[in-house]
């Protein structure tokens, strides 16, 4: 992987990044044999706090969570800049076949925050090296708790935007991912990721016999057709021109072949790409399950659980993104992105408050088609190691723009 730039302040930025490979790499092996889930995770913390070592950074750590914020002074005064790497595993049985395979049963890192923590040591250490080229500060965020446990919440709380002694006024991270070919950066403007609410519905009838249902109140039914009522609703209701996925994945009740029970649950993920449509699918799932129950002879109860809000990259740094990799790497290396993604994230959190942008590295095994690569939060997900050096050469160049 070679590249030519005319920009000066990218003049070996890639080569850069590859001399840091092996300490890159390294880190990762380490953080992906022991990974650790939610917010607490002291042994990445340590790993993190251990390669940050040496390096003319002020360090703070988190007291709600083992955040680990690290801040960089360039040589003048200027912004400052957010790069963040998210730091905690899932709940999953690696079965990868790796040599550096998880070594916690159950604890996997499938969704390659290894990958981000290891990319931000670096682009930090890279950082330092060109201090002089800094007119301002970067704040590096090593952020716990991202699947599902508001962990950046938690660490803006504790006053993230104002470490640096002014507020941050620009932020960027990046999300690997096995599907997209390996060593491109991809991002776009506005909505790039979706809100992530769940729904919980309790449907309560009158049990009985089950060779005598008229003699109960059968929640069953009124259950199995809210199922098909929601599904009808996202299409009749929500505009195609705002999308919304909403899916039961979890529906339970009974207990045996002849007993008509009396309650029945079903809990499923709400996504929506803008906060109006978020609104109106909380408003008609509510509807439909209430006015269901009822034309069945039932009461439901629901309940909403807010997650993550939808993750909206600022229009121009959206965009400039992908110009920026383009220019510090190569257009090669560099795609816009056509399409939102359906998942969630909780950057979305700091893009709230700070103008910025969440893009993907490509990071598909060399010789897998990218149809056939196991996706992200797959227990046998792979990604290509040599990818990370753009990740590295990507958070540098854009401390770098954002600060010339």
């Amino acid at each position: 992987m070679s590249t030519t730039t005319t920009d000066p302040r990218f003049t070996g930025l890639l080569e850069a990044a590859r001399a840091l490979q092996p300490r890159t790499v390294a880190l990762r092996r380490q953080i992906h044999k022991h990974p650790e889930q939610g917010l607490k995770l002291p042994n990445t913390q340590a790993s993190v706090l251990h390669a940050l070592e040496g390096l003319p950074l002020h360090v703070t750590t988190g007291k709600s969570t083992t955040s680990v914020v690290a801040v960089l002074d360039g040589e003048e005064p200027g912004p400052t800049v957010l790069l963040r790497g998210d730091m905690d595993a899932l709940p999953l049985q690696e079965a990868t076949g790796l040599n550096y395979s998880s070594e916690v049963d159950g604890s996997m890192h499938a969704c390659g925050h290894d990958t981000h923590v290891a990319m931000l040591a670096s682009a930090a250490r890279l950082l330092a090296d060109r201090k002089g080229a800094l007119k301002g500060k970067v704040v590096f965020m090593f952020q716990p708790g991202e699947e599902g446990f508001h962990g950046a919440r938690f660490m803006l709380d504790e006053g993230l935007l104002d470490v640096a002694g002014r507020p941050v006024e620009k932020a960027f991270a990046l999300h690997i991912t096995s599907t997209l070919r390996s060593g491109v950066v991809t991002c776009r403007p506005g909505p790039i990721m979706a809100s992530a609410d769940t729904f919980h519905v309790h449907v309560k009838g009158r049990g009985g016999h089950g060779a005598m249902p008229h003699d109960a109140l059968d929640p069953v039914p009124a259950a199995a057709a809210m199922v098909g009522a929601l599904q009808t609703m996202v299409g009749r209701r929500v505009s195609v021109h705002a999308p919304a996925v909403v899916t039961v994945a979890h529906l339970k009740a009974g207990t045996t072949t002849n007993i008509i029970p009396e309650t029945a649950t079903l809990e499923g993920t709400i996504r929506t790409l803008s906060e109006a449509t978020r609104g109106l699918v909380h408003k008609e799932l509510k509807q439909v399950v209430k006015h269901t129950a009822a034309a069945y002879g039932c009461h439901a109860e629901v309940s909403i659980v807010p997650g993550y809000p939808v993750t909206v990259n600022d229009d121009r740094v959206g965009q400039h993104v992908v110009d920026l990799a383009a220019e510090s790497m190569g257009a090669r290396w560099s795609e816009p992105m056509t399409d939102p993604l359906m998942g969630a994230e909780d950057f979305s959190y700091v893009l709230q408050k700070v103008p910025g942008a969440l893009a993907f590295l490509g990071a598909c095994p060399r010789g897998v088609d990218l149809a056939e690569a196991a996706p992200n939060h797959s227990n046998r997900v792979l990604f290509d190691e040599a990818a990370m050096e753009h990740g590295v050469a990507t958070y540098a160049a854009f401390a770098l723009d954002a600060l010339r």
